[in-house]
């Protein structure tokens, strides 16, 4: 008697677009999504609690000099929506700030798949999303944030498009410093920590720069680089 075929669930494809950036797709794979840029895989559901620790960090970082009212944090890259899941859910924050260049990955949250992820927080009234490369966001004026929170590539050592490596470029870092109030925080994703990037954010005047590591199932711990720009 042979033995039963097995059913390999492969991944659908729920939404696919073509932008200023490339191709973004958004794709349905068993209970999980996953979003691939430029047929690079950037994020899935499975997990976040890397992206949530973002935000956390950034937080208790701040908090370890002395905690402020009502801080601004920017969130960059909305992604499959963990950070600005895990933003919306502390009252403390009395800005939150997205920036997304991708329409789809809005549309998704919107009225998509991912508004579950959100769970109606692009709707509180402290959430702004902004539709916008955070590279020229950064470069522009506005008033300051208490943190940022980086999390638009793979990490520094590892971008989704060529362009982006600017933003951790010693002029990149220096927009992020910039758009800084004194003693904020910058916190940077990443897939694998990078010492050379510790190097850098040393180099462009940040200070008590270190690195979280969260392990991960298979592979090299995910990150999360963390810098305080000096008060």
């Amino acid at each position: 008697m042979s033995s039963p075929r097995e059913t390999v669930e492969r991944p659908r494809v729920l939404d696919r677009r073509v932008g200023p950036h490339g191709e973004v797709v958004l794709r349905r794979h068993g209970g999980l999504f996953q979003i691939i840029a430029n047929g690079c895989f950037l994020m899935d559901t499975s997990d976040g609690r890397s992206e949530r620790l973002l935000v956390r960090a950034a937080l208790r970082e701040l908090d370890a000099h002395g905690p402020r009212p009502a801080p601004g944090v920017l969130i960059g890259g909305l992604g499959v929506g963990f950070s600005l899941a895990e933003a919306a859910a502390e009252p403390r924050w009395g800005r939150i700030t997205v920036v997304e260049r991708e329409e789809a990955v809005v549309d998704w949250h919107r009225d998509g798949p991912l508004d579950a992820i959100t769970a109606g927080a692009p709707a509180d009234p402290r959430v702004e999303v902004v539709h916008a490369d955070l590279a020229a966001h950064l470069a522009g004026d506005g008033e300051p944030y208490d943190a940022l929170c980086l999390d638009v590539d793979n990490g520094p050592d590892w971008t989704v498009t060529e362009d982006n490596g600017s933003l951790y470029s010693p002029a990149g870092l220096a927009a992020c410093a910039r758009r800084l109030t004194p003693g904020g925080v910058l916190a940077v994703w990443s897939a694998r920590p990078s010492p050379a990037f510790e190097d850098t954010l040393r180099d462009a005047g940040f200070v008590r720069v270190r690195t979280e590591e969260i392990p991960v199932a298979r592979g090299v711990p995910d990150a999360v680089h963390l810098a305080t720009r000096p008060a």
